[in-house]
């Protein structure tokens, strides 16, 4: 993931995590470092597919508010053609 954003310089960056059932500290150090490293290259980085229990742990850590979350992959998308979508969180942010 961060090689994508350092060394192939993306635009944007759509991570799945539809197959993670939990969120660890190291997980949760990983997504801040991307969303830091994405901050720095000014590409857009967001989420989508969480479960309930990584949703709860971003929402424990007061991160659900910092990341992008989508709810799924087409709202994801259809997120990065918006207009108004200035790499900031999406209406449905938090949105279960």
């Amino acid at each position: 993931m961060l090689s994508l954003l350092k060394e192939q310089r993306v635009t944007q960056l759509l991570v799945n995590m539809t197959g993670v059932k939990y969120v660890d500290s190291s997980g949760i150090a990983s997504l801040v470092e991307g969303l830091k490293v994405s901050r720095d290259q000014n590409a857009r980085f967001a989420l989508y597919g969480l479960s309930k229990p990584a949703r709860t742990v971003l929402e424990l850590t007061h991160l659900l508010r910092v990341f992008e979350v989508h709810d799924n992959e087409k709202e994801a998308l259809a997120a990065v053609h918006s207009p108004d979508n200035k790499l900031a969180p999406s209406p449905g942010e938090g949105a279960s």
